[in-house]
């Protein structure tokens, strides 16, 4: 008989360490690192006229920040970015941010532009973080 009890508590011991050990998984599991999911795109043509009007616009989303807003940069041959525009402040689970900016092509040459995903803590915060940045649309103006 005391065989019997001495496995029979073994066993249940075992049990609780098993369950413990999957207790123990799960929790370290769900405090790993979650990743944001997210995309950014840019439309443009690609070629223009020079002196002609073309429209370049960007939509993106993101589930990292709670408010996001996108801007489209723009640069001509190897210059640095600069900023043409930006789109409204959007929270999340409204839609898409998006930003739309119509260009005159003054001279002939390529012109490059990206779209950049900021988030933001608030509607009005002042202090922004970049989290995503689009492929380059190149526009070829003749």
């Amino acid at each position: 008989m005391t065989r019997t009890k001495k496995t029979g508590m073994t066993v249940r011991g075992g049990r609780a360490a098993v369950i413990g050990a999957l207790g123990l998984a799960s929790v370290a599991l769900a405090a790993g690192p979650a990743f944001a999911k997210g995309d950014v795109s840019i439309k443009a043509p690609h070629t223009a006229q020079v002196g002609k009007t073309f429209t370049v616009s960007a939509s993106a989303d993101d589930d990292a920040s709670s408010y996001l807003r996108v801007c489209l940069e723009g640069r001509s041959g190897k210059q640095a970015w600069a900023q043409v525009t930006c789109g409204a402040v959007v929270e999340r689970g409204d839609g898409d941010a998006k930003a739309a900016a119509n260009v005159k092509a003054a001279r002939s040459g390529a012109l490059e532009y990206r779209a950049v995903v900021y988030g933001l803590l608030s509607p009005k915060d002042k202090h922004p973080v970049r989290q995503r940045t689009s492929d380059v649309a190149t526009v070829n103006v003749r």
